[in-house]
Protein backbone atom coordinates (compact mmCIF):
# COMPACT_ATOMS: atom_id res chain seq x y z
CA UNK A 1 0.00 0.00 0.00
CA UNK A 2 1.46 3.75 -0.98
CA UNK A 3 2.13 6.04 1.72
CA UNK A 4 -0.40 8.81 2.03
CA UNK A 5 1.85 11.85 1.35
CA UNK A 6 1.54 14.89 3.18
CA UNK A 7 1.89 18.92 2.52
CA UNK A 8 2.87 19.83 5.92
CA UNK A 9 2.26 23.50 7.26
CA UNK A 10 3.91 24.35 10.69
CA UNK A 11 2.66 27.51 12.71
CA UNK A 12 4.22 30.06 14.78
CA UNK A 13 4.41 30.30 18.56
CA UNK A 14 7.77 30.28 20.56
CA UNK A 15 8.16 27.56 22.44
CA UNK A 16 5.03 25.81 21.45
CA UNK A 17 6.51 24.91 18.40
CA UNK A 18 8.51 21.86 20.17
CA UNK A 19 5.07 20.05 19.60
CA UNK A 20 6.07 20.47 15.83
CA UNK A 21 8.61 17.82 16.58
CA UNK A 22 6.25 14.98 18.27
CA UNK A 23 3.93 15.31 14.95
CA UNK A 24 6.49 15.13 12.39
CA UNK A 25 7.24 11.71 14.58
CA UNK A 26 4.00 10.88 14.90
CA UNK A 27 3.40 10.87 11.12
CA UNK A 28 6.43 9.19 10.07
CA UNK A 29 5.58 6.43 12.83
CA UNK A 30 2.39 6.34 11.47
CA UNK A 31 3.47 5.75 7.81
CA UNK A 32 2.84 9.20 6.24
CA UNK A 33 5.25 10.67 3.69
CA UNK A 34 6.08 14.42 4.13
CA UNK A 35 6.39 15.59 0.60
CA UNK A 36 6.92 18.99 1.70
CA UNK A 37 6.94 21.09 4.80
CA UNK A 38 5.98 25.12 5.17
CA UNK A 39 7.28 26.62 8.23
CA UNK A 40 6.47 30.34 9.92
CA UNK A 41 8.83 31.53 13.13
CA UNK A 42 9.40 28.35 15.21
CA UNK A 43 7.64 26.11 12.47
CA UNK A 44 10.37 27.29 10.07
CA UNK A 45 12.93 26.24 12.86
CA UNK A 46 11.79 22.78 13.43
CA UNK A 47 10.79 22.36 9.48
CA UNK A 48 14.26 23.04 8.63
CA UNK A 49 15.91 21.69 10.63
CA UNK A 50 13.65 18.01 9.83
CA UNK A 51 13.75 18.57 6.15
CA UNK A 52 17.88 18.64 6.88
CA UNK A 53 17.51 15.75 8.45
CA UNK A 54 19.02 16.56 11.96
CA UNK A 55 15.66 16.79 13.87
CA UNK A 56 17.20 14.06 16.11
CA UNK A 57 19.74 16.07 17.43
CA UNK A 58 17.95 19.12 17.76
CA UNK A 59 14.91 17.16 19.72
CA UNK A 60 18.27 15.87 21.75
CA UNK A 61 19.51 19.49 22.75
CA UNK A 62 16.54 20.57 23.30
CA UNK A 63 14.98 18.21 25.62
CA UNK A 64 18.52 18.61 27.94
CA UNK A 65 17.95 22.75 28.35
CA UNK A 66 17.43 23.78 31.90
CA UNK A 67 15.87 27.21 32.72
CA UNK A 68 19.16 28.61 33.00
CA UNK A 69 20.25 27.26 29.93
CA UNK A 70 17.40 29.14 28.29
CA UNK A 71 18.52 32.48 29.92
CA UNK A 72 22.14 31.89 28.87
CA UNK A 73 21.61 32.06 25.29
CA UNK A 74 19.21 34.72 24.79
CA UNK A 75 22.24 38.31 24.58
CA UNK A 76 20.07 40.47 25.64
CA UNK A 77 20.40 43.97 24.96
CA UNK A 78 18.59 47.61 25.03
CA UNK A 79 18.35 48.93 21.69
CA UNK A 80 15.31 50.27 19.53
CA UNK A 81 14.96 47.74 17.67
CA UNK A 82 14.63 44.65 20.22
CA UNK A 83 16.04 42.91 23.51
CA UNK A 84 17.89 39.88 22.07
CA UNK A 85 20.31 39.89 19.55
CA UNK A 86 19.72 36.32 18.69
CA UNK A 87 23.80 35.89 17.27
CA UNK A 88 24.11 33.43 20.28
CA UNK A 89 21.05 31.40 19.89
CA UNK A 90 21.47 30.31 16.00
CA UNK A 91 25.62 30.03 16.81
CA UNK A 92 24.23 26.92 18.90
CA UNK A 93 21.76 26.16 16.34
CA UNK A 94 24.47 25.53 14.17
CA UNK A 95 26.62 23.94 16.88
CA UNK A 96 23.72 21.28 17.23
CA UNK A 97 22.95 20.60 13.68
CA UNK A 98 25.64 22.19 11.29
CA UNK A 99 25.37 24.48 8.36
CA UNK A 100 22.95 23.76 5.13
CA UNK A 101 21.50 25.66 2.09
CA UNK A 102 17.61 24.48 1.75
CA UNK A 103 18.69 24.17 -1.81
CA UNK A 104 19.99 20.96 -1.08
CA UNK A 105 17.36 19.57 0.93
CA UNK A 106 15.25 16.11 -0.45
CA UNK A 107 12.08 17.59 1.11
CA UNK A 108 11.17 21.32 -0.37
CA UNK A 109 11.36 23.86 2.35
CA UNK A 110 10.28 27.02 2.79
CA UNK A 111 10.47 29.22 5.65
CA UNK A 112 8.89 32.72 6.18
CA UNK A 113 9.29 36.06 7.43
CA UNK A 114 8.38 39.56 7.19
CA UNK A 115 10.00 42.69 5.04
CA UNK A 116 8.99 45.47 7.62
CA UNK A 117 10.50 48.05 5.13
CA UNK A 118 8.01 46.66 2.16
CA UNK A 119 5.38 45.59 4.08
CA UNK A 120 5.83 41.74 2.40
CA UNK A 121 6.56 38.70 3.15
CA UNK A 122 9.35 36.90 2.37
CA UNK A 123 9.52 33.27 1.43
CA UNK A 124 13.06 31.52 1.43
CA UNK A 125 13.30 28.29 -0.49
CA UNK A 126 17.29 28.25 -1.01
CA UNK A 127 20.33 29.73 0.21
CA UNK A 128 21.48 29.56 4.07
CA UNK A 129 19.08 27.86 6.16
CA UNK A 130 20.59 29.65 9.70
CA UNK A 131 20.13 33.09 7.70
CA UNK A 132 16.49 32.38 7.05
CA UNK A 133 15.42 30.85 10.26
CA UNK A 134 16.84 33.74 12.39
CA UNK A 135 14.40 36.39 9.93
CA UNK A 136 11.48 33.57 9.98
CA UNK A 137 11.54 33.86 14.33
CA UNK A 138 12.56 37.54 14.81
CA UNK A 139 9.42 38.75 16.81
CA UNK A 140 9.04 42.52 16.63
CA UNK A 141 10.21 43.77 19.76
CA UNK A 142 11.83 40.70 21.53
CA UNK A 143 14.48 39.74 18.85
CA UNK A 144 16.99 42.69 16.82
CA UNK A 145 15.44 41.87 12.76
CA UNK A 146 18.14 41.04 10.12
CA UNK A 147 18.96 43.41 8.10
CA UNK A 148 19.46 41.95 4.26
CA UNK A 149 19.95 43.16 0.73
CA UNK A 150 17.57 46.63 1.68
CA UNK A 151 15.26 44.38 3.94
CA UNK A 152 14.15 44.81 7.50
CA UNK A 153 13.23 41.65 8.18
CA UNK A 154 11.73 40.33 11.32
CA UNK A 155 9.22 37.16 12.33
CA UNK A 156 6.81 35.69 9.34
CA UNK A 157 3.88 35.89 12.19
CA UNK A 158 3.26 39.53 11.29
CA UNK A 159 1.67 38.98 8.15
CA UNK A 160 1.16 34.89 8.13
CA UNK A 161 1.28 33.08 11.15
CA UNK A 162 0.30 29.79 9.30
CA UNK A 163 0.99 29.56 5.78
CA UNK A 164 -1.34 27.40 4.21
CA UNK A 165 -1.77 29.16 1.22
CA UNK A 166 1.63 28.29 0.19
CA UNK A 167 1.06 25.02 -0.57
CA UNK A 168 0.92 23.75 -4.32
CA UNK A 169 -0.88 20.81 -3.51
CA UNK A 170 -0.39 17.60 -5.26
CA UNK A 171 -3.62 15.59 -6.41
CA UNK A 172 -2.71 12.46 -4.15
CA UNK A 173 -1.64 13.96 -1.15
CA UNK A 174 -3.55 15.89 1.38
CA UNK A 175 -2.47 18.97 3.68
CA UNK A 176 -1.38 18.96 7.43
CA UNK A 177 -1.09 22.42 9.53
CA UNK A 178 -0.39 22.56 13.00
CA UNK A 179 -1.63 25.89 14.54
CA UNK A 180 0.15 26.77 18.14
CA UNK A 181 -2.02 29.26 18.59
CA UNK A 182 -5.20 26.84 19.34
CA UNK A 183 -7.93 27.57 21.90
CA UNK A 184 -7.15 27.69 25.68
CA UNK A 185 -7.59 24.06 27.14
CA UNK A 186 -8.53 23.71 31.20
CA UNK A 187 -6.03 20.99 31.30
CA UNK A 188 -3.02 23.19 30.46
CA UNK A 189 -4.65 26.66 32.35
CA UNK A 190 -2.33 27.29 34.86
CA UNK A 191 -0.24 30.69 35.78
CA UNK A 192 3.71 30.96 34.73
CA UNK A 193 5.74 30.24 37.61
CA UNK A 194 6.40 33.26 39.84
CA UNK A 195 10.32 33.11 39.05
CA UNK A 196 10.08 32.69 35.94
CA UNK A 197 7.93 36.03 35.31
CA UNK A 198 10.39 37.71 37.87
CA UNK A 199 13.58 36.57 35.93
CA UNK A 200 12.36 38.33 32.86
CA UNK A 201 11.87 41.04 34.84
CA UNK A 202 15.28 41.45 36.30
CA UNK A 203 16.67 41.43 33.32
CA UNK A 204 14.41 44.10 32.05
CA UNK A 205 15.05 46.36 34.85
CA UNK A 206 18.74 46.02 34.37
CA UNK A 207 18.85 46.98 30.84
CA UNK A 208 16.82 50.13 31.84
CA UNK A 209 18.92 53.38 31.73
CA UNK A 210 19.73 54.91 35.34
CA UNK A 211 17.50 58.55 34.20
CA UNK A 212 14.64 56.09 33.38
CA UNK A 213 15.21 53.75 36.60
CA UNK A 214 15.07 56.68 38.59
CA UNK A 215 11.75 57.87 37.47
CA UNK A 216 10.37 54.50 38.04
CA UNK A 217 11.22 54.98 41.69
CA UNK A 218 9.87 58.60 42.22
CA UNK A 219 6.75 57.10 40.31
CA UNK A 220 3.81 57.09 42.86
CA UNK A 221 1.47 54.71 43.59
CA UNK A 222 0.86 52.62 40.74
CA UNK A 223 -2.88 51.29 39.89
CA UNK A 224 -2.97 47.51 40.50
CA UNK A 225 -4.98 47.44 36.96
CA UNK A 226 -2.14 49.57 35.49
CA UNK A 227 0.42 47.12 37.13
CA UNK A 228 -1.11 43.99 36.30
CA UNK A 229 0.64 43.17 32.75
CA UNK A 230 4.43 43.50 32.57
CA UNK A 231 5.94 45.25 29.26
CA UNK A 232 6.62 41.83 28.25
CA UNK A 233 3.26 39.97 28.51
CA UNK A 234 1.65 42.91 26.96
CA UNK A 235 4.08 42.30 23.99
CA UNK A 236 3.57 38.68 23.85
CA UNK A 237 -0.18 38.79 24.13
CA UNK A 238 -0.82 41.61 21.77
CA UNK A 239 1.26 39.92 18.94
CA UNK A 240 -0.75 36.72 19.68
CA UNK A 241 -3.58 38.39 19.43
CA UNK A 242 -2.88 39.25 16.11
CA UNK A 243 -1.58 35.90 14.99
CA UNK A 244 -5.08 34.10 16.14
CA UNK A 245 -7.18 36.39 13.98
CA UNK A 246 -4.97 36.31 11.10
CA UNK A 247 -4.49 32.35 11.65
CA UNK A 248 -8.37 32.09 11.55
CA UNK A 249 -8.61 33.61 8.42
CA UNK A 250 -5.94 31.61 6.93
CA UNK A 251 -7.72 28.51 7.83
CA UNK A 252 -10.89 29.71 6.77
CA UNK A 253 -9.92 30.69 3.17
CA UNK A 254 -7.28 28.12 2.59
CA UNK A 255 -8.91 24.64 4.65
CA UNK A 256 -6.25 22.27 5.42
CA UNK A 257 -7.23 18.33 5.35
CA UNK A 258 -6.51 17.85 8.90
CA UNK A 259 -5.67 20.66 11.35
CA UNK A 260 -3.87 19.89 14.45
CA UNK A 261 -4.05 22.58 17.14
CA UNK A 262 -1.87 23.18 20.38
CA UNK A 263 -3.39 24.72 23.04
CA UNK A 264 -2.34 28.71 23.32
CA UNK A 265 -2.21 28.02 27.25
CA UNK A 266 0.02 24.67 26.97
CA UNK A 267 3.64 26.52 27.66
CA UNK A 268 4.75 30.43 27.60
CA UNK A 269 6.32 31.70 24.49
CA UNK A 270 10.41 31.08 25.69
CA UNK A 271 9.65 27.90 28.29
CA UNK A 272 11.77 25.96 25.78
CA UNK A 273 13.45 24.21 29.47
CA UNK A 274 10.10 22.19 29.65
CA UNK A 275 10.72 20.31 26.09
CA UNK A 276 9.51 17.04 26.99
CA UNK A 277 6.21 18.20 28.23
CA UNK A 278 5.49 20.35 25.07
CA UNK A 279 6.57 17.46 23.13
CA UNK A 280 3.87 15.20 25.00
CA UNK A 281 0.99 17.96 24.33
CA UNK A 282 1.90 17.67 20.57
CA UNK A 283 1.38 13.67 20.88
CA UNK A 284 -1.57 14.47 22.45
CA UNK A 285 -2.98 16.66 19.71
CA UNK A 286 -1.66 14.70 17.00
CA UNK A 287 -3.88 11.52 18.05
CA UNK A 288 -6.82 13.62 18.54
CA UNK A 289 -7.08 14.81 15.15
CA UNK A 290 -5.08 11.93 13.05
CA UNK A 291 -6.33 9.04 15.42
CA UNK A 292 -9.97 9.76 15.53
Amino acid sequence: MDKVKVHLVLGSGGARGIAHIAIIEELEKQGFEIIEVIGCSMGAVVGGIYAAGQLPEYKKWLTSLSRRDVFELLDFTFTKQGFVKGEKLFAKHLEVTGKFNIEEFDIPFTAVATDMKHNQEVHFKSGDLYKALRASVSIPGFFVPVVDNGRVLVDGGVLNPLPVNLVQKQEDAIIVAVNLNGRYNAKYDKKPEPDRIDEMKKWFENLLPDSIKDKRKQKPEVDPEEDSFSLIELMDSTFSFTQDRLTELMIDVYKPDKLIEIPRNASGIFDFDRAKQILEVGRESYNKVMNE
